[in-house]
């Protein structure tokens, strides 16, 4: 039987400024019966080189090299030489606070769980080292059944807890039981986490946080066009819709939040054509919003959403018009502001 408690699972793509921090804080967990697996994308610069030279030095740290293929290969590959009795997935350019495998462990043992959630913090770089730290967090809570976490699941994606993978502890065996794996996609967090919470049973949430996603390189928040976000975003609802209805689950809360989530997220979109990235023309870029405008869905969406601010209700006025003029302008302000002032943005963005 291993001895090993928890996998740390690490991607390494151009990172060679960040990923000594990362690998550091976990040699530095209180916790030491870990793990790390730093898979080695085909990274261009010396990222693979840093991590040989930590692995190197210590017995427990694990460097595979592989030709790129993105990162949910990269995680894959890692979870099939994983040993430990749970998983953690960690980004290379991020960095984890000293208690938190232990803490997260032992919650993991306490409950019987098979996934632990927890809170995290962003930190948005404005220079080397000015920054703003928003919260990501809600109450403590044990689930011990299906059921009791399906209801009350509608809070953790409200709250941005259950999208990403890095504020997690999995636990092996049910991932290997399930075949669950992260598929070959963009923005494969999602629905991997999709896949691990469709049968789960037993969740433990903690209010502590641990975990610190940091913004500070150029493509982290300043993101280029992407020709088929909107897309993407439909499809990821409509997986949502799906689990939702799978599960029976179909209370006023649940349709709020997924309605909100949408409408907030539809706005990301039209945002993302007039990123100064995106090469429409201005009469093709409204052509695509007056598209847009016109599903269903968004009609669906804005009679059920209950926006939580002032600044949000403002937004959703050239929405509710079906006002393509209105609508291109809000977005191209946004667009200004994400590019020029990202201290700005993302206090805008925070207080949505």
């Amino acid at each position: 039987m291993s001895s090993v408690k928890v996998s740390v699972i690490m991607p390494v793509y151009k990172v060679e400024e960040y990923v000594g921090k990362a690998i550091e804080s976990i040699q530095q967990q209180t916790l030491t019966e870990w793990e790390l697996w730093a898979v080695d994308d085909g990274s261009p610069d010396k990222s693979g080189e840093i991590c040989d030279a930590y692995a190197a030095k210590d017995p427990r740290i694990h460097v595979i090299h592989k030709e790129n293929g993105g990162a949910p290969s990269a995680r894959n590959m890692a979870m099939e030489r994983a040993q430990g009795e749970y998983m953690f997935f960690m980004d290379s350019d991020d960095w984890a606070e000293a208690t938190m495998l232990a803490e997260m462990y032992a919650l993991a043992k306490r409950d019987q769980a098979q996934l632990v959630v927890a809170g995290f913090y962003i930190d948005t770089y404005y220079t080397e080292q000015e920054y703003r730290t928003d919260d990501f967090v809600t109450e403590d809570a044990v689930y011990p059944d299906a059921q009791s976490f399906r209801k009350a699941s509608y809070k953790l994606f409200d709250k941005n807890l259950l999208y990403t993978p890095w504020n997690k502890l999995y636990e092996s065996r049910y991932l290997k039981e399930h075949d669950l794996k992260f598929p070959k996609t963009f923005w494969d967090d999602f629905p991997f986490n999709l896949s691990v919470v469709d049968e789960i049973e037993r969740v433990t949430v903690t209010s502590r946080q641990y975990y610190h996603f940091i913004r500070k390189r150029a493509e982290s928040e300043t993101a280029a066009y992407r020709p088929n976000m909107y897309e993407k975003r439909e499809e990821e609802h409509g997986w949502l819709l799906a689990l939702y209805k799978k599960w029976g689950i179909q209370d006023e809360a649940t349709q709020e939040m997924l309605a909100r989530r949408y409408i907030e997220r539809f706005i990301g979109c039209v945002e993302n054509l007039t990123n100064p990235s995106c090469t429409l023309s201005v009469r093709q870029k409204k052509q695509e919003i007056h598209k847009m405008l016109q599903n269903p869905r968004v009609r669906r969406c804005l009679h059920k959403a209950r926006p939580h601010s002032i600044y949000m209700k403002c937004m959703l006025i050239p929405i509710r018009l079906r006002s393509v003029q209105l609508l291109y302008w809000e977005c191209k302000f946004i667009s200004f502001v994400k590019t020029r002032d990202t201290k700005l943005f993302s206090k805008l963005k925070a207080g949505r």
